[in-house]
């Protein structure tokens, strides 16, 4: 015979099945159709979370246009990269950083107020090689930002430190065993769904060049010698950028034949350079700040802190929901551009 204790619990988990059961209610959601009927080419949506995403996806309030002055740097010293800008449009410019980035810490998060000037602060160094970065997304890479465009608002929301980034992640120290090895996978991160798929897909892909594809074109063993774990990879990574982005695989891929190029959306194209741009961003920007960050700012092995899909998008498709942060501010699509690129490949 079961003991008293042993009965109430019994009786109190059946009646709060039972009341689960009952209170329980599915979201509700609404489809939007987005290939062939039949083809399971659809994407769910949760009003309630997009009421949220929207919310959360509007843009700051910004200054009128000011064209007032001198060249900045005939007025102001050590003026490296927006010199071109007149007095009136460099000031409407650095208040906006501001709002963008540090709307709590104000211009001392960059600036020493004792000499504004100086690149005493390692703040300061960073900012103006984001700047160049900005200059080049909108300049070079319209292939993923078309003619939208992005400022410092774009990843900041108003945060000195963007909510998205990654650092190169060796996973938690534990005991593997006899059988299991240090594979980078079997530690659920939300990276990956929360899935037991590799924890770090970033460092391969969107810094390293690492192939992404690997499904065969044939049914038998051919040319592709593309193994298990290899795919495991590639399947992380599009989890990210189905969690990144809001949406599931059929955003970018036909699920009568995932390779195909011909089938795919046009998203897909858009998402392959999106891929090279961030390669591109992290290798030529991001990674040799190293030096330049605190340790404090950096990861466990020593790295800077670098960008992936989720930096700007944040949960929806387009990031900002598709609004235009760039428009009204043309010297952060023109100017003196950054260093051309070497690895979009």
């Amino acid at each position: 015979m079961t003991s008293f204790s042993t009965r109430m619990v019994l009786a109190i988990g059946a009646i709060a099945g039972v009341s689960l059961l009952f209170t329980f209610r599915h979201p509700p959601t609404f489809e939007v159709q987005r290939g062939y009927r039949g083809t399971g080419m659809v994407q769910n949506f949760d009003p309630n979370v997009i009421a949220a995403e929207i919310a959360s996806n509007k843009l700051p309030a910004t200054l009128s246009p000011i064209h007032a002055g001198p060249p900045a740097s005939k007025t102001y010293k050590n003026v490296q990269i927006l010199g071109d800008l007149d007095v009136g449009a460099f000031t409407r410019l650095m208040a906006s950083i501001t709002t963008w980035v540090a709307p709590k810490q104000g211009c001392a998060y960059c600036h020493s107020l004792n000499d504004m000037s100086s690149d005493a602060l390692y703040t300061k160094v960073v900012a103006r090689r984001m700047i160049e970065m900005v200059r080049h997304i909108n300049s070079n890479w319209p292939t993923h930002v078309q003619n939208v465009g992005v400022t410092c608002y774009t990843c900041h929301r108003g945060q000195p430190v963007p909510a998205h980034l990654f650092y190169h992640d060796q996973g938690d120290a534990h005991f593997t065993g006899m059988a299991e090895t240090q594979t980078g996978k079997n530690h659920p991160a939300t990276e990956a769904g929360l899935t037991a798929l590799p924890f770090d897909p970033f460092t391969p892909f969107l810094e390293d060049t690492d192939s992404i594809r690997v499904e065969g074109k044939t049914a038998l063993a051919g040319a592709n010698l593309s193994s298990i774990k290899q795919t495991e990879w590639t399947y992380a990574l599009m989890m990210h950028i189905s969690g990144a982005l809001g949406v599931n695989c059929t955003y970018c891929h036909e699920t009568r034949q995932f390779s195909d190029w011909k089938q795919s959306t046009p998203q897909r194209v858009t998402a392959w350079y999106g891929i090279r741009m961030v390669r591109d961003l992290n290798d030529n920007f991001l990674d040799p700040l190293h030096t330049v960050f605190p340790p404090a700012r950096l990861g466990p092995t020593g790295d800077s802190p670098k960008v992936n899909c989720a930096t700007c998008h944040q949960g929806v498709y387009k990031p900002l929901f598709g609004a235009s942060p760039v428009v009204g501010f043309p010297e952060l699509v023109s100017g003196p551009q950054a260093p051309a690129t070497t690895t979009t490949q």
